[in-house]
């Protein structure tokens, strides 16, 4: 069984899903924010960030990209990605890593500014609107290509990473989805997955 540390709306989210879409058995753990209960958590993960995956070999894992890329290479049948080795598996490589070293990244610069300056809150704001800007030119890259998913006719887990980073612009959607129509659509789409609504379901309750 696999164990998956995480929070409500956090990177979690996709992981869950893919577990959900595998078909896996797996137990879901939320981690508190309190100091001494982030502390506990570094004994699994020494970042002290969410999420973790313990794999049923007890092997631990951060960085939710890697594990929607191991879960996919782990449970084939699933069809979470092309077939190791193919163009297309390729492509889910690249997009994988774009939305990991890219999106999310510019989303942590959104909404933990502080973190990415010497001088905390001083420059806080100035570097919480180039996130948003990075965050927004992104995701209207990626959109370009969407038809209708991430590697065209095919779903795969990078359209539930791509949906939850989504999820996380600032404020209202409407102004996202008019500079990125297909993304509209997209959310859409992905939403209507049962894995995707049940554990939409799962954080918001």
């Amino acid at each position: 069984m696999y164990k998956l540390y995480g929070r409500p709306g956090s990177g979690s989210l996709a992981v869950q899903v893919a577990l959900e879409e595998a078909g896996a058995a797996y137990e879901r753990i939320w981690v508190g924010r309190e100091a001494d209960e982030v502390e506990r958590f570094r004994a699994i993960n020494p970042t002290g960030r969410v999420p973790a995956l313990v794999l049923p070999d007890g092997t631990v894992m951060f960085e939710s990209a890697a594990m929607l890329i191991h879960l996919a290479l782990a449970h084939p049948t699933a069809a979470l990605a092309p077939r190791a080795g193919a163009a297309g598996h390729a492509k889910f490589l690249q997009w994988m890593v774009f939305l990991s070293a890219n999106v999310y990244e510019a989303a942590l610069r959104m909404y933990y500014s502080a973190r990415y300056s010497s001088h905390g809150e001083a420059d806080a704001e100035a570097i919480r609107e180039q996130g948003t800007g990075d965050f927004r030119g992104h995701l209207a890259l990626i959109s370009q290509g969407l038809a209708p998913y991430v590697l065209g006719s095919e779903y795969s887990i990078a359209d539930t990473y791509l949906y939850m980073l989504a999820s996380w612009h600032p404020g209202e959607k409407s102004e996202l989805y008019s500079r990125a129509p297909r993304l509209a659509a997209h959310s859409r789409q992905i939403a209507a997955r049962p894995a995707v609504a049940k554990v939409d379901a799962d954080h918001t309750q």
